[in-house]
């Protein structure tokens, strides 16, 4: 697609929209929202900078295959599964650090939970986005 008007557009939403998709990430431990609802709109973002673009411009941008994501929100949200099993607590049992973060809030093993979810969402999507793409 060659719209100067899309391709206007994106330029100036995807960093709107990856930095809402953040926002939504890192409230999601304590309102709806979350790893999959961030990674959805990431995928947006890019996907959108894909139909602008061209698929070519929009691999330079990530810099490295979007399956790469995969493994490594998979590690993630197993090892913070996992992790509460080492203090003697039962498996996905959330576990705080005590004092709060400046403007993150409380951390603990469900927000990297959803950090893994939100790896696996983008690296899901846009792997299927890109695979159809050098099918047509």
């Amino acid at each position: 697609m060659k719209s100067l008007i899309l391709k206007t557009a994106s330029e100036y939403l995807l960093p709107l929209l990856l930095l809402f998709s953040v926002f939504i990430l890192m409230r999601g431990h304590y309102e709806p929202g979350g790893g999959f609802v961030g990674g959805l709109i990431a995928s947006i973002a890019l996907v959108l900078h894909f139909f602008a673009n061209g698929e070519e411009k929009t691999r330079k941008f990530l810099h490295i295959h979007p399956g790469i994501f995969i493994p490594i929100g998979l590690s993630l949200s197993l090892v913070s599964g996992f992790l509460p099993l080492f203090i003697g607590s039962p498996f996905m049992t959330g576990l705080w650090i005590p004092d709060p973060f400046p403007v993150i809030g409380m951390v603990g093993t469900a927000l990297f939970f959803d950090i893994g979810v939100y790896f696996v969402v983008v690296g899901v999507t846009l792997t299927i986005i890109f695979t159809i793409a050098e099918s047509v």
